[in-house]
């Protein structure tokens, strides 16, 4: 397709102009400039559709779509029938999910989850048991423990049996950035013939995510949070090592695109963007975690300097541990909602913009122990490749400002 040619010059900045300092990269990403003009030229001049063969641009379309799946499944580590394109990592997580437990074969009626999933788990999953699934939640390390945050393993290993069909447990967590021990929870999951799944979200082009090291049977993953754009994810399918058969029931039915478990006209642009935001990701990954790493520190020793008493939630800043970029910190005093308030040059968030319509606190940090009141009074950022010291320096400056505002 001629179009992953990489310019792997990470101060390609997006060149908006706005004052304010994005710190909320775990809920989106900017589009890397690189990635929207490999895009471009998909949406305006080859606008083929790729599954009307019957002509030149077609095949075109069909020939730019192939050739993105090989160099997404090359990154994972598997082999590109074993990717399946949907719209993100919600649309995945609910047809892996559904998908597995509801396929007419399916015998098995037990689901087995963390407690700190995201809720395009959490609901899934509820919704199956309403309807008459068993569902267990297991619960993950308190925030005092050395493993805070990462899931209790014996509890896993003593409630699956052989009547579990699914194991779904996140990669990495959105809101405090712990890195799950991927390994040792595959290998328990599969004991009893569990399928495992992962919503690895924030874990693809952040992390290593090798399906050639990690048994997984499917992983979940959306284009925008690794500098693509919205709207396109992927789910892979029977991609861990050993290759164990998937059965899942299509949501979305009408054409019979993608082996008939997830019909609609694929978009080129959106494939082609997503595959080179994951190259670029990939290829760039430990010059940016470096770099990211240090922002982190700087933003976290500036905030311990400036405000006394804020304490961290989740694993301790080690990258085997908790992704780079990821701070999730508890004020003492005020509740985080109005400390954003008190800072709107700064973007950072109290918890997943995907539950930002709930007023109940994170169900993550509760679930590490916290109170209510603690939960009330933690706020999330998430730092990203785009982001500069100088960046950092302000928005110290601007957050505790706003604190000391509020404290008076």
């Amino acid at each position: 397709m001629g179009g992953l040619s990489l310019d792997t010059n990470t101060d390609a900045r997006p060149t908006s102009e706005r004052t304010m300092i994005y710190l909320d990269n775990h809920a989106t990403t900017p589009c890397d400039p690189r990635v929207a003009e490999q895009m471009m030229p998909w949406l305006v001049e080859h606008f083929g559709n790729p599954h009307s063969t019957s002509h030149e641009m077609g095949r075109q379309a069909k020939s730019a779509i192939d050739t993105s799946l090989g160099v997404i499944a090359s990154r994972l580590g598997i082999a590109a029938d074993s990717v399946l394109i949907t719209s993100g990592a919600t649309e995945s997580n609910n047809l892996a999910i559904d998908g597995i437990c509801r396929h007419p074969r399916q015998r098995r009626r037990h689901v087995v989850t963390s407690t700190i999933e995201h809720p395009a788990v959490l609901d899934v999953v509820a919704r199956l048991e309403k309807d008459g699934f068993r569902v267990t939640r297991v619960p993950v390390h308190a925030n005092d423990h050395q493993l805070a945050g990462q899931i209790d393993l014996d509890q896993l290993a003593a409630t699956i049996d052989d009547d579990t069909a699914l194991v779904s447990v996140h990669w990495a967590n959105n809101e405090i950035g712990v890195i799950q021990p991927m390994e040792s929870i595959a290998e328990i999951a599969h004991r009893s013939g569990a399928l495992f799944h992962s919503d690895a979200t924030q874990a693809v082009g952040r992390i290593d995510v090798d399906l050639k090291r990690v048994d997984v049977d499917l992983i979940s993953a959306s284009a925008h949070k690794f500098y693509g754009p919205k709207g396109v994810g992927l789910l892979t399918i029977a991609g861990g090592m050993a290759a164990r058969r998937v059965r899942l029931k299509p949501m979305i039915v009408g054409g019979g695109q993608q082996r008939n478990l997830r019909s609609g006209t694929m978009s080129p642009a959106n494939v082609i963007a997503m595959a080179t935001a994951l190259e670029l990701a990939i290829t760039e990954s430990a010059l940016v975690a470096e770099r990211v790493s240090q922002m982190r520190s700087q933003l976290w020793n500036g905030l311990v300097q400036g405000i006394d008493g804020i304490s961290s939630n989740g694993p301790p800043a080690n990258p085997s541990r908790r992704l780079v970029g990821n701070l999730n910190c508890r004020l003492p005093g005020i509740e985080g909602e109005s400390w954003m308030a008190a800072c709107s040059d700064v973007a950072f968030s109290s918890g997943s913009a995907c539950s930002s319509v709930d007023a109940k606190p994170s169900h993550v940090l509760t679930g590490l122990g916290l109170s209510e009141s603690e939960a009330r009074r933690s706020v999330r950022f998430g730092i990203g490749k785009f982001n500069t010291p100088d960046q950092i320096d302000r928005a110290i400056d601007l957050l505790v400002a706003g604190y000391q505002n509020l404290t008076r």
